[in-house]
């Protein structure tokens, strides 16, 4: 069986700049790799590789043995951006109700339904998203990104503007993926949540892995020590 999610020597260009430099990572079915560093250090540029949003130049990344252009990885990711990815126009259940029928869903009024409940949001479900605030709207994109039961899910900074109470009902989502199967990989900058919920850690510095891992019993007692320890100790 492949590797749910691999990346051989990945090269990621702007113009000359590299964005990621001979990155070498695995991901194995069914664990949660959160994916930490700095801002700019190429999680974005990773995550939005792997959902196959944008090229990379060289080397090989493949999501269950597929390019993550090809349609059989595109049905299998469930992709959270830094962009809420819904149409403000519409109000939150005629946005999960459009999702759902993309993603082929025969029953999808009562999905679209069922996942207002479980984000919260379904005492304004007849409300248009621009009237929505930040935490409103991203728990909504929380749901479409969970709506169609995806067996990858890439999550670029779920917990912002998410409330503890948000934050809560996410880490119990991530559990629930994880239980039925699912891959998960996510950025974050909120260490002890990530420590939480992750099985597997990976550390990127400047487009280069740093470190790659189990997640520890020491690591959630000292969330910083990864950064001290291949960051601040100047490790690239």
């Amino acid at each position: 069986m492949p590797d749910a999610i691999a990346l051989e020597h990945a090269w990621k260009f702007y113009g000359d700049y590299a964005a990621l430099r001979d990155l070498t990572l695995r991901v194995d079915a069914g664990s949660c790799c959160a994916l930490l560093g700095r801002n700019g250090a190429g999680k974005t540029t990773l995550l939005r590789i792997l959902a196959g949003l944008s090229p990379f130049q060289r080397g090989r990344v493949t999501v269950f043995g597929q390019s993550p252009n090809s349609e059989k990885a595109r049905e299998q990711v469930g992709f959270l951006g830094h962009g809420i990815g819904v149409y403000e126009d519409l109000s939150a259940r005629e946005n999960l109700h459009f999702f759902a029928r993309v993603a082929g869903i025969r029953n999808s009024n009562t999905i679209a339904n069922d996942w207002l409940d479980r984000v919260g949001l379904a005492r304004v479900a007849a409300m248009p998203v621009r009237q929505f605030s930040r935490g409103m709207r991203q728990r909504l994109a929380l749901a479409r990104t969970f709506l169609h039961t995806p067996g990858v899910l890439l999550l670029d900074e779920p917990f912002t503007s998410l409330d503890d109470r948000a934050i809560t009902m996410l880490s119990d989502l991530l559990t629930e993926a994880r239980q039925r199967g699912a891959t998960i990989v996510f950025s974050t900058h909120q260490l002890r949540e990530a420590f939480a919920i992750a099985s597997h850690v990976a550390l990127i510095e400047n487009g280069r892995l740093c470190y790659t891992g189990e997640r520890t019993p020491e690591m959630l007692d000292d969330p910083a020590l990864l950064y001290r320890r291949y960051m601040d100790a100047g490790a690239a």
